[in-house]
């Protein structure tokens, strides 16, 4: 009981910690974006593309980040983000134009990597290793709030103040809020590293190097669906049909259903293998653009549900599937290298969204479904592989042994 109650003190430390660490960075600029704008006679998309920039760093940082985590576990790397986190924002809230604006944006792009779900997932698989699926299911619930929280808040200060104010509440609560959840929420990596030391992989074990670079394209495909809807969604319903007090209405479902595709997977698919959670959150967003391109507007909302559902999941499968497939050793930079790729559609998406949308209205929803059916075919290709790699013929085990359908928990029975 006493190792539970440990347990659930961190996973709720490290969520919380989350639930900041989004709301102050990927979440700021649909708020602070235009008002900045403003303020420095810039127009919006100026301040967009310093927000692209900033996630440009933060895929070049990736790997980095996640071999920090490796070597000195996720405590300290995530208080040391929640510092980055302050640096920055400080930075912005002395802005006095346009370059010191684009640098305080720059090291925005300096921290996330240091403090966002690639570092929070790797803290978690160097704390429980094998076992640390539910435990990023968690994480990823309690964050999935993070914008339900963080733009109401953001919005408040800067109409009662300003934008600046804004920044600088969000460096205070990294200083405080933030850095006390790290600091005395997570144990170090040394005294709570109860299970034993992994063995080393066997070369059967040892997924292909193609099937490294298959997840990376598969995670920037869906980085690309995700980021280019999260700018895009009302205005593609709109061309889609639907009124513009509709389409803002459908596109605020969106939040909600990530969070409900992420109690699927902690209600009924934490029985199933990973791969079977990839496959189904690879197909929502492909059925919601079948079901909105023959019913129009009407089915708008049931577009955004199950687009939403399906980018839920695939933030927890980007956890889960790694660590199934080549386990918890080196998960950190290995994290960051796959996630590297999403960050730079992530960072173009929107731009390049924009256009298409301009050129084929609502029918760009195909491009985002071709790209999510390629990730589902990828996913498909990347778990008969492993079925080839494991077979009785390299291994006695059965493939289904090294792919359990749920990861075992040693504190059971």
């Amino acid at each position: 009981m006493k190792s539970l109650s440990s347990r659930s003190k961190t996973v709720a430390s490290i969520g919380f910690g989350q639930m900041i660490a989004w709301g102050s960075s990927y979440y700021l600029a649909a708020i602070l974006a235009p008002v900045m704008a403003r303020e420095f006679g810039l127009p919006a998309v100026a301040v967009f593309g310093m927000f692209s920039a900033a996630l440009l760093v933060s895929a070049l940082l990736g790997p980095f980040a996640g071999h920090r985590v490796d070597r000195l576990g996720g405590r300290r790397v995530l208080q040391h983000s929640n510092v980055l986190f302050a640096i920055a924002h400080i930075a912005l809230a002395m802005a006095q134009g346009p370059v010191t604006l684009a640098l305080g944006w720059l090291l925005l792009g300096v921290a996330m990597p240091f403090g966002l779900y690639d570092a929070a997932m790797g803290t978690l698989v160097r704390l429980y290793r094998e076992d640390a699926r539910r435990s990023i299911v968690t994480i990823t619930l309690i964050a999935g709030f993070a914008s339900s929280i963080s733009w109401p808040l953001t919005h408040y200060v800067e109409s009662h103040a300003n934008w600046r104010a804004a920044c600088a509440l969000w460096a205070l609560l990294h200083l405080t809020a933030g850095l006390a959840l790290n600091r005395y929420g997570i144990p170090n990596v040394l005294s709570a590293a109860q299970h034993p030391a992994p063995v080393a992989d066997t070369p059967a074990q040892i997924p292909r190097p193609a099937v490294l670079w298959i997840l990376a394209a598969i995670f920037a495909a869906t980085g690309f669906v995700f980021a280019s809807l999260a700018a895009h969604l009302p205005r593609v319903l709109e061309a889609a049909g639907a009124t513009p007090t509709a389409a803002v209405a459908a596109a605020s479902l969106v939040g909600i259903f990530q969070v409900g595709g992420r109690l699927l997977e902690a209600v009924w698919l934490k029985r199933l293998s990973p791969f079977a959670s990839a496959r189904i959150a690879t197909l929502l967003h492909p059925v919601g653009t079948l079901l909105l391109m023959l019913f129009g507007a009407p089915l708008a909302a049931i577009f955004t549900m199950l687009h939403g559902a399906g980018v839920g999941l695939m933030t927890i499968v980007k956890g889960t599937l790694p660590l199934v497939l080549f386990g918890p050793s080196g998960f950190g930079r290995r994290a960051g290298l796959l996630e590297a790729p999403s960050r730079v559609m992530q960072a173009v998406a929107p731009v390049l969204f924009s256009l298409l949308l301009d050129g084929l209205g609502a029918q760009v929803v195909w491009i985002t479904t071709a790209l999510s059916l390629a990730a589902f075919v990828g996913i498909y290709w990347v778990q008969q592989q492993m079925r080839i790699d494991t077979s009785p013929s390299i291994n006695t085990s059965p493939a289904s042994d090294l792919l359990p359908t749920s990861v075992p928990d040693p504190n059971s029975g």
